[in-house]
């Protein structure tokens, strides 16, 4: 009966839950409470979520260097011709005063100003040898990517360039993208775009020629490393279905370190010419020149943290359910009962705490206390008044065992009988876990239709 009842529930609210869900699917990824006190039957006791910061603009908080060091222009003062006009040669670079230096530091500062500020290197002016830069940024701490990396140039946009990734605090760097004008001449790839991927190649490394080829630099500035387009691939067009891709980010360990990084690294292979030959005479009209960068992420917190703080120049988890670290990485000292594992986001939308549990609450009942808040002791105890409830009715006997109800059984009263009986289940009883199947499942098909439904809008 109880199966009928819902079935014909989800025919009638489907169609109001898919509206929902099309104006609300971000709220899926929020994760900002680690922690909540609910009411149970047996009173006042902690409901433990796995959380994470908010996404921000991570460019707050990095460290830049250059290499080579001294490749900033200004030092000595020099003067620039513009790209699309040899002759128009009246853009000066002097590192001795403010008006006219061009320092790292302007590549992340406030956009909208009027001129434009950017950071810009010296001219190509030892032309033949290539005029390479690398542009490292660090945070000294691992940070998931949220959003697109967008590069913003002012000098045109170079014609070979890769962007690097570390997750070692650059003691060894993976591409995360090459550039090119020609890929196949530049590096010897076939050029593809982001939209050649699937959710088997997503991990590819590619060559493209979007961001590089053209002359039409004055108008199109920017160079993009695409996220959302991959997260896309799970998560549909509009990432209505984060479902899928938590799923995904949950059970992949090589997908979840992708978006994953200590370190970024631009190299600069080789500048904008806007044309196939250089121009030997007039070398000032080649160098790089970047206003913006944008890198939008959160601290990587293991899902044990809904913030991170910035404190003497570095960035740390305030790390919850008995983890410490500056990831989160591992139980608090007295508090490794079992082996530390990273929150889940599944079960959406709270997610599974995976809290750490005190040493010497035995290791029976290690198993059971997933979502308990487990004080240290100084001798195993199978239940009390205070954290280890006796559930559903059940009732704590000298710290040693639960008495329970005759609906119930297991260590803490919390198992239905029927789970362990071969009869006298009660079908209609919103604990069958039959039922609680059904449920989920019905769930999963409602969610996946929805999605189907909203890319077709």
């Amino acid at each position: 009966m109880m199966s009928v009842w819902l079935v014909w529930a989800v025919q009638v609210l489907f169609p109001g839950l898919c509206l929902a869900m099309q104006h609300y699917p971000t709220t899926w990824g929020h994760y900002d409470m680690c922690k909540s006190q609910v009411y149970t039957d047996e009173g006042l006791t902690w409901d433990y979520m796995a959380c994470q910061p908010e996404a921000a603009d991570m460019t707050k908080y990095l460290k830049v260097t250059l290499d080579p060091p001294n490749i900033t222009c200004g030092d000595p003062p020099e003067t620039y011709c513009t790209l699309e006009n040899p002759y128009m040669c009246n853009n000066e670079c002097d590192a001795t005063t403010e008006e006219l230096a061009h320092p790292p530091e302007l590549m992340f500062d406030f956009e909208g100003r009027n001129p434009t500020t950017f950071w810009q290197s010296s001219s190509w002016k030892k032309y033949p040898k290539p005029l390479v830069v690398n542009i490292t940024l660090s945070w000294n701490k691992t940070i998931e990517l949220t959003d697109d990396i967008v590069i913003t140039f002012e000098s045109g946009r170079p014609e070979q360039m890769v962007l690097e990734k570390s997750l070692d605090y650059g003691r060894t760097w993976q591409p995360y993208q090459f550039y090119a004008t020609d890929c196949l001449d530049a590096f010897t790839m076939e050029p593809k775009t982001v939209q050649d991927l699937s959710q088997f190649t997503l991990l590819d490394i590619i060559c493209t020629e979007d961001y590089s080829r053209g002359y039409v630099w004055k108008y199109d500035k920017t160079v993009r490393f695409e996220i959302k387009e991959r997260f896309a691939l799970f998560a549909g067009p509009r990432l209505h279905n984060m479902a899928s891709l938590y799923g995904q980010l949950d059970t992949t360990k090589n997908l979840r370190d992708f978006f994953t990084i200590t370190d970024l690294r631009i190299r600069l292979l080789r500048p904008a010419t806007g044309a196939t030959m250089v121009d030997e005479g007039n070398l000032s009209r080649y160098f790089y020149a970047i206003s913006d960068i944008k890198v939008h992420g959160r601290c990587k917190c293991n899902l044990h943290a809904n913030s991170c703080v910035f404190e003497k120049e570095k960035l740390s988890c305030e790390c919850e359910h008995n983890t410490t670290g500056p990831d989160c990485g591992r139980c608090k000292r007295n508090y490794q009962g079992r082996a530390w594992s990273a929150g889940s986001y599944l079960p959406i939308p709270k997610g599974t705490a995976n809290i750490c549990v005190p040493n010497n609450i035995g290791p029976v009942i290690r198993q059971n206390v997933s979502s308990l808040g487990v004080a240290n002791r100084n001798q195993a105890r199978v239940c009390d008044n205070e954290l280890l409830r006796c559930q559903n009715g059940g009732v704590c006997v000298n710290n040693v065992r639960c008495q329970c109800p005759p609906a119930f059984s297991g260590l803490l009263c919390e198992k239905p009988r029927c789970e362990n009986e071969a009869s006298g289940c009660d079908s209609d009883s919103a604990s069958d876990p039959r039922l609680q199947r059904s449920t989920f499942l019905l769930l999963l098909l409602l969610t996946s239709a929805c999605s189907l439904l909203l890319t077709r809008l």
